[in-house]
């Protein structure tokens, strides 16, 4: 029998804490008296109104093994039921060992596990890590989690406005964990991924490590503030072939109407709508998160699909793009039958 790879379940987790834009920038305010800092500039550039900030003891791994038990449940399994781990976060809790290892830990798993990463479009590769192991026959159910905690990395203190404007990229991240579990079938539910990339334009976005001898118990990973050249990485994306994403369409003799939802990784609203427009994606099919949820990073694109999933706009049977777009610069695109 041919094995196909289906989607049985998709869960995520949302902190409860949430810190506004117009927070955020007060508080910006009080630990930098002595700068005048532009109001509204937040908001006005990303489209961000708020973020999600996760509780000061938790760490990446909490966040994803959160959404792991969620959807476990949902799928009334164990998690000893489990033939593979996956964990696909930008945020880790340690350079080694990886973390998923501390994610099968907190939830009782078992089972084998790696990390795979590649920035925003993490999820997207471990899926097509994932349907190759499926579909190949050696691993018949694997959950796929990341758990994102960049706000560890929000610059408090500022020597200038001027580096205000160089990290605001990092005010609009927000702290997730989400998780998706895929299982061998009958029927295929990943039914195309394509990927492409520009690797030269790596400059553009670079969130370093901050402190490497950081103590591997403290309550938060110590990372660096995130640098965006906004203009650099747009030209970066430009570079990209934009057949990445038709051809898979074309091959199955799709068109983007044909989709329940379209999931689009989100930096800001702004990028959000010009990348639509580029590739033609009709504005009605977008989950739309970026402006109450914050730049979810790489577990932007199972937010969503668990948001459309839960609240019915996607049923079994629905067809849905995963669409992502990653600092390095890297795009790509899952096509799934819910």
């Amino acid at each position: 029998m041919t094995l196909h790879t289906r989607l049985a379940g998709v869960a995520a987790h949302l902190p409860e804490t949430t810190l506004s834009t117009a927070e955020l920038e007060d508080r910006l305010a009080d630990r930098n008296p002595a700068l005048d800092l532009p109001r509204g500039l937040i908001h006005d550039h990303s489209g961000v109104r708020r973020r999600h900030i996760a509780p000061p003891h938790e760490k990446p791994s909490d966040l994803a093994a959160h959404a792991a038990r969620r959807v476990l449940e949902e799928c009334d399994l164990q998690a000893a039921d489990l033939d593979l781990l996956i964990y696909a976060g930008v945020s880790s809790d340690a350079v080694e060992p990886a973390t998923g290892h501390m994610v099968a830990a907190k939830i009782g798993a078992c089972c084998p596990v790696f990390d795979v990463r590649n920035a925003c479009n993490s999820v997207l590769n471990a899926i097509q890590v994932a349907d190759a192991l499926i579909s190949g026959g050696r691993h018949r159910r694997v959950l796929i989690c990341c758990g994102e905690l960049p706000t560890a990395g929000t610059p408090w203190t500022l020597s200038s406005a001027e580096e205000y404007v160089t990290v605001a990229a990092s005010y609009t991240v927000s702290d997730a964990g989400a998780a998706v579990l895929l299982e061998a079938g009958a029927e295929p539910g990943v039914l195309a991924h394509r990927f492409s990339a520009y690797s030269a334009g790596w400059p553009a976005a670079v969130s370093a490590v901050d402190n490497l001898t950081s103590d591997p118990w403290a309550d938060r990973p110590t990372i660096g503030p995130l640098i965006v050249d906004a203009a650099r990485l747009a030209r970066g994306f430009e570079e990209i072939d934009y057949a990445v994403f038709h051809k898979p369409l074309a091959d199955l003799g799709l068109t983007w109407d044909d989709f329940a939802a379209i999931c689009v990784h989100q930096a800001s609203l702004a990028t959000l709508w010009w990348f639509c427009d580029q590739v033609r994606i009709p504005q009605g099919k977008v989950v739309v998160t970026i402006a109450q949820h914050g730049n979810l990073v790489a577990s932007t694109l199972l937010v969503q699909l668990a948001r459309v999933v839960g609240s019915g706009r996607v049923r079994r049977g629905d067809l849905v793009a995963l669409v992502g777009l990653a600092s390095g610069a890297s795009a790509g695109i899952v096509v799934v039958r819910w």
